[in-house]
């Protein structure tokens, strides 16, 4: 089941009709060049498996405490290619994806998650500021908006509870959300001002990767591994044109069919559509205010979020998650013409004043969704390969944390982030074929219809709820 969608109208056409159908980010001046693919045998005592975020973290850390050791990044495109250069460069310090999925899966341990969570968002800025990448990296905190009188009470109650943990956030009024930004739709709103940050996602890949090759680190693009096998001295890695024995493997293979078999039930793929507006002029910046720049996200289940750049102009992305039946990963659902269209329409919904903006590029991505919405971790191979996955969207900066929790379990370490509930558990896995289609597309329909019935979740959800399979923002 899916939402009825009208047909577009002329203007949102138009809006689109100039709209480049690739990634704006990735298609930056500074990208830098790719590294040779591997050819031959080769050796290391880390072998990293995955080009973006999690596989860049995680060379990075490794030289960091160990600068004699040899690592090696085997990236099947080009570094920053897919999820860590498509998405829309909010740097949350939530390790849970949001405050109220980590109450609902982790609570006895929420108070540490969020420290854990802010300690490694300053940690990346620390890197950033040490490696001098220019990531266009900005603390402006984020905002959650309230679209609907049944989201502006779940938001008034917020501060209270997220205080029990530790946390600090500010409910906004009417009137104080819109002297922050200027909406007709915003009734209310939510601000952390420091849990949040927004970065140039594909100048932090690409930054980061000159930081991990200016410490030794070897890699090769265009370097797909296709097996993988092992003894009890070490890991054989197989490529198109070579190979890779390593004493250890990290895999960070994101969204992408894991090489441990067993893991691939728990991940989905789930493609996520953005647009980018051309930059705005002084008026039209003037007639939306937004002087504060945060990242901002609505308070529906089927929710967007939006966030300017450098250069002033809008990204706005999400409130569809599509689910192509049989975990689709074809290159053809990079692009979706209903869901552009359906994205164009509440853009101008939520901001009329800038009726006439066009687009000048569109795109998609596949998220890496697992059924509590957050990491999990896993070894196999007698503990020489550690895998994580499942950041079901939220992993800009909650890489970082993923790629320290490998490292502490490929070498054995008892640490605090080992002994974490969070770390030692494993969500669901999703049923086969077609059930999981049903079921995946059942709950987007429900979500769609709990959004437009002022936030009544209907039996499925409910079931769902009492199941920990429960999903609400």
């Amino acid at each position: 089941m899916s939402p009825v969608r009208p047909t577009p109208s002329a203007r949102i056409m138009s809006s689109l009709a100039e709209a480049e159908p690739v990634p704006f980010w990735t298609a930056d001046a500074a990208k830098p060049s790719a590294s040779p693919t591997l050819v031959g045998a080769t050796t290391a005592d880390l072998a990293i498996v995955g080009g973006g975020y999690t596989g860049l973290w995680t060379a990075l850390l490794a030289k960091e405490a160990d600068p004699g050791l040899d690592v090696v990044v085997l990236e099947s495109h080009e570094v920053g290619w897919a999820a860590s250069g498509r998405n829309g460069g909010f740097a949350s310090s939530s390790l849970t994806h949001g405050f109220g999925n980590g109450v609902d899966r982790f609570e006895p341990e929420l108070a540490q998650l969020l420290r854990l969570g802010w300690d490694n968002l300053d940690g990346i800025e620390k890197t950033l500021t040490q490696y001098g990448i220019d990531a266009e990296f900005e603390r402006t905190g984020e905002l959650d908006v309230a679209t609907a009188p049944w989201q502006v009470e779940e938001l008034r109650s917020a501060p209270e509870h997220v205080a029990r943990y530790g946390g600090t956030v500010e409910f906004l009024d009417r009137d104080e959300v819109q002297a922050e930004v200027h909406s007709p739709t915003f009734q209310a709103g939510l601000f952390d001002r420091d849990g949040c940050a927004l970065v140039h996602p594909a100048k932090l890949a690409w930054g980061l990767k000159a930081a991990c090759a200016g410490l030794g680190v070897r890699f090769h693009e265009h370097t797909q591994v296709t097996a993988m096998s092992s003894d009890a001295a070490g890991v054989d890695l197989t490529t198109a044109y070579g190979s890779v024995r390593a004493g250890r493997v990290a895999l960070a293979t994101n969204v992408f069919p894991s090489l441990v078999r067993r893991v691939r039930p728990y991940v989905v793929p789930v493609w996520d559509y953005v647009l980018m507006t051309e930059p705005l002029s002084p008026e039209q910046r003037e007639s939306i205010g937004w002087k504060n720049r945060q990242g901002i996200g609505d308070a529906g289940n089927q929710f967007h979020y939006f966030r300017q750049t450098a250069d002033h102009r809008i990204l706005w992305g999400g409130y569809e998650a599509v689910y192509y039946y049989g975990n689709g990963m074809d290159a053809k659902h990079e692009h979706n013409a209903a869901s552009y269209a359906t994205l164009a329409d509440n853009f101008f919904t939520a901001f009329p004043q800038l009726d006439g903006l066009s687009f000048t590029h569109r795109w998609g991505g596949s998220i890496d969704t697992c059924t509590r919405f957050s990491a999990f971790w896993g070894t196999a191979h007698r503990g020489r390969v550690a895998y994580v996955l499942g950041y079901t969207g939220l992993g800009v900066a909650a890489t970082r944390f993923g790629a320290r929790v490998m490292l502490d379990l490929l070498n054995g370490r008892d640490t605090e982030l080992t002994r974490l509930e969070m770390v030692r558990s494993k969500p669901l896995p999703f049923p086969p074929e077609p059930i999981r289609a049903a079921g995946i597309n059942l709950t987007r329909w429900a979500l769609d219809r709990a959004d437009h019935n002022e936030g009544q979740r209907n039996l499925w959800l409910r079931t769902l709820d009492r199941l920990g399979l429960g999903f609400d923002s």
